[in-house]
C-alpha cells in the first residue's frame, strides 16, 4: 500500500508520541516501545519502507538527527562533577568501560560471527548505559540511595564517553576500509576535535557576550551544531560526529555560559528526533534476520548479562565500600539506550554502503541487546532488589519545591527527623546554595523538566510539597508529580487566600493540589508568623504528654503541620484532613513565641 510522504511523516510523529506516552504511563524506557513500533511498521507489516520512501534523503536525515542526539548527550558531561561521583562510578566509566568493550567485542566475534573490526564497534556501542533508560528503571526498582547514585551517575557520565568511544572506533574502521594510513586516521580525529573545539569556543563566546538574543539562542545553537557537523565532514570525511561530540563536551564545560535553556530545547528536540528516528531505523531491519542472528543476539545478551557486566562491576568496585548485595544489583542493571541504537544504525548504513561483510548483522545484534536488557532487567530487577534486601521501603521522603525562607524552614524541620529524606528543588540559586550549605539535598532547576527526569534523585521520595512563590509553577509541578507519587501524596502551600483566589485569578480544579496545613494558611501568612518569632516545634507524644497537653502548653493557636507515626509513616495536615496526633507520634507544629 502506497502512503504519501507527508501522511507517513505525520503518522510517525503520532506513533512516536503514543510510544512516549505509553512509556510514561508504565514507567519503562520509551526506546523499547519505539523499536517495537518500528519493527511492526516495517518488517512485520511492510507499511513503512524507509529506503523506498525517503530515497537519497534517508542518509542525510539520519546523520543530522544522530549529530543532534550526540551533541545533546555530550552537553551533560561536566568535568567538575567527576570528582564527587565516587570510586565505583569512576571505575565503571574508565577502565571498567574498556574492559566491557573488550569482552563484548570478544563475544560478538566468537558468538555473533562478526569480524574483529565490527566486533569492536559492537563493543563500543553496547558498553554504554544512558540516563534515558536508567531513570525510568530506577523509579520502578527503587534501590537504596547508594545503588541509585552509582547507576544514575554511570549513565550520565558514560553516555558521552561511550559515544566518543564508538565514534573513534568507527573512524578507525572507515579509514582502514578506504585504504587510509594511520596518519590519515589521526588527521581525521584531529580535524573533528579541532572543528568541535573551535565551534564551541566561538559559539560559547557569542552566548557569553550576549551577542545572540535569548529568543534566538536555541535556533543559533542548532544551526551551529549542524554547521560544525557538515563543515567537519567536508574537511575530513567521517569526522563530523566526533566534532559535535567534542563541541558538546567543550560547550558544557565553559565557564559563565548559561546553557540551561539550550539544554531544555535540545531535550525537547531530541525527544522528537528519537521518537521518529527509532521507528524509522527499526523499520529498516530485514526480516527474517540473517541466518543465526537471532540466536547469536540472545546468546550475546545472556553472556553480557550473566558474565560480562558482573565481572566489570566486580573489578570496578573493588575498594568502593559497596556491599556484595549492592554490587550484585549494580551488576544486574545495565540497560542500553539511545546512543547504542541511533549510532549503530547510522554506522551500519555507512558500512553497508562500502560493502563490508557482516554490516547487516550489526543493527539486529544491537537492537536485540537493547530489547533484552530493557525487558529482562525491567521485569527482574525489583524482585532481585527485594531478595537482596537493598530495595528502599515504601517511599516516605519529601520533595520540597521552593527554596524561599518558608520552604527552607519546613525542609530543615523535616530533615531533622531520623530516616526521612528531604530534597529541595528550585531554580533560585541563592536559596539552593543556602540549602546546600545547611546539608540539605538539593536540585538546581525546575523539578518538572526533562533535566530533572534525568538527574533528580528521587530514591526514597514519596511526597511533593509545592511551596514556591510562583503559583502557576506550583500547580504545574503538582500535576507533573501526581503520576509519580499519586494524587494523595502531592500538596501545595497557598499563595492566595480562599477569598483572593476566586473568579478570573483562580486556577482550574484539575490544576490544584490539596492546600497544606489549613484552608486559611498562605505562604505570606506563614512567613509573617516566622518573622513574628513563631517556630516549628518537634515533639514526641506519649500517654503522659498527649496532643491536648501539647496545646495546653503552647496555646490553642498552634498550627499542626506534620505527624510521624510510630512505624515511620508521614502524615501531612491539610485543610480537608486536619491531623489527629496520637500517643507515640512525633508531631511538628508551628508554635508562638514564649511569652
Amino acid at each position: 500500500m502506497h502512503i504519501e510522504l507527508g501522511l507517513l511523516l505525520a503518522l510517525m510523529l503520532g506513533i512516536g508520541f503514543a510510544c512516549q506516552w505509553l512509556a510514561w504511563r508504565v514507567r519503562l524506557p520509551a526506546i523499547l516501545f519505539l523499536l517495537l513500533a518500528g519493527i511492526v511498521a516495517g518488517p512485520v507489516t511492510g507499511l513503512l519502507q524507509p529506503d523506498k520512501v525517503m530515497g537519497e534523503l534517508l542518509f542525510p536525515v539520519v546523520s543530522l538527527a544522530v549529530a543532534v542526539i550526540l551533541f545533546e548527550g555530550s552537553l551533560t558531561l561536566r568535568f567538575h562533577e567527576l570528582k564527587g561521583i565516587g570510586h565505583a562510578v569512576r571505575g565503571l566509566v574508565t577502565y571498567g568501560a574498556v574492559i566491557a568493550l573488550g569482552l563484548l567485542a570478544t563475544a560478538a566475534h566468537y558468538i555473533g560471527g562478526l569480524g574483529w573490526a565490527l566486533s569492536f564497534l559492537f563493543g563500543a556501542l553496547t558498553c554504554v548505559t544512558g540516563p534515558t533508560v536508567i531513570a525510568p528503571m530506577l523509579r520502578t526498582v527503587r534501590p537504596n540511595a547508594r545503588i541509585a547514585n552509582v547507576l544514575r551517575w554511570e549513565g550520565i557520565v558514560i553516555d558521552p564517553i561511550g559515544a566518543l568511544f564508538a565514534v573513534l572506533v568507527y573512524e578507525a574502521i572507515a579509514s582502514h576500509r578506504e585504504g587510509h594510513s594511520l596518519q590519515v586516521f589521526l588527521g581525521t580525529v584531529a580535524c573533528g576535535a579541532a572543528v568541535g573545539a573551535v565551534a564551541a569556543f566561538v559559539h560559547g563566546n557569542l552566548l557569553r557576550r550576549h551577542w545572540i538574543p535569548e529568543y534566538l539562542q536555541n535556533f543559533g545553537t542548532l544551526a551551529a551544531v549542524l554547521l560544525a557537523f557538515s563543515v567537519s565532514n567536508t574537511i575530513a570525511h567521517e569526522s563530523g560526529l566526533l566534532a559535535v561530540t567534542i563541541m558538546g563536551i567543550a560547550l558544557g564545560n565553559m565557564r559563565d555560559v548559561h546553557i540551561d535553556d539550550i539544554m531544555d530545547f535540545k531535550e525537547h528536540l531530541t525527544t522528537l528526533l528519537v521518537s521518529t528516528l527509532f521507528i524509522l531505523l527499526a523499520a529498516r531491519l530485514n526480516w527474517p534476520l540473517p541466518d543465526g542472528t537471532l540466536l547469536a543476539g540472545l546468546l550475546i545478551f545472556a553472556v553480557a548479562q550473566l558474565v560480562i557486566r558482573p565481572l566489570t562491576v566486580w573489578i570496578s568496585s573493588i575498594g568502593s565500600g559497596l556491599t556484595w548485595r549492592e554490587r550484585a544489583l549494580v551488576a544486574w542493571v545495565a540497560p542500553r539506550g539511545i546512543v547504542a541504537a541511533s549510532v549503530s544504525a547510522l554506522f551500519a548504513i555507512r558500512l553497508e554502503g562500502t560493502g563490508m561483510v557482516g554490516a547487516d548483522r550489526l543493527v539486529p545484534l544491537v537492537f536485540l541487546m537493547i530489547i533484552g536488557t530493557v525487558v529482562f532487567q525491567g521485569a527482574t530487577a525489583r524482585p532481585l532488589a527485594r531478595w537482596l534486601r537493598v530495595a528502599e521501603p515504601e517511599p516516605r521522603g519529601v520533595l520540597v519545591y521552593g527554596a524561599n525562607g518558608v520552604a527552607l524552614e519546613i525542609a530543615r524541620a523535616l530533615h531533622a527527623i531520623d530516616g526521612l529524606r528531604v530534597v529541595v528543588a528550585d531554580d533560585d540559586w541563592h536559596g539552593i546554595r543556602t540549602a546546600r550549605m545547611e546539608g540539605l539535598a538539593t536540585f538546581f532547576g525546575n523539578p518538572a523538566s526533562q533535566a530533572a527526569d534525568r538527574s533528580l534523585d528521587l530514591a526514597g521520595i514519596g511526597h511533593l510539597m509545592a511551596m514556591s512563590t510562583h503559583r502557576e509553577l506550583n500547580s504545574l509541578v503538582s500535576v507533573h508529580y501526581r503520576e509519580e507519587f499519586g494524587r494523595e501524596k502531592v500538596f501545595r502551600l497557598r499563595n492566595l487566600s480562599p477569598e483572593e483566589s476566586h473568579g478570573r485569578v483562580s486556577l482550574a480544579g484539575s490544576l490544584l493540589a490539596p492546600a497544606l496545613f489549613a484552608e486559611d494558611m498562605t505562604h505570606a501568612r506563614f512567613d509573617e508568623l516566622l518573622q513574628a518569632g513563631w517556630r516549628i516545634k518537634t515533639t514526641r507524644l506519649s500517654e503522659a504528654f498527649d496532643w491536648s497537653r501539647f496545646t495546653e502548653q503552647y496555646g490553642s493557636e498552634v498550627v499542626p503541620l506534620f505527624g510521624v507515626e510510630a512505624r515511620g509513616e508521614l502524615r501531612i495536615a491539610t485543610g480537608q484532613h486536619p491531623l489527629e496526633p496520637k500517643a507515640g507520634w512525633t508531631v511538628l507544629a508551628l508554635v508562638p513565641p514564649a511569652p
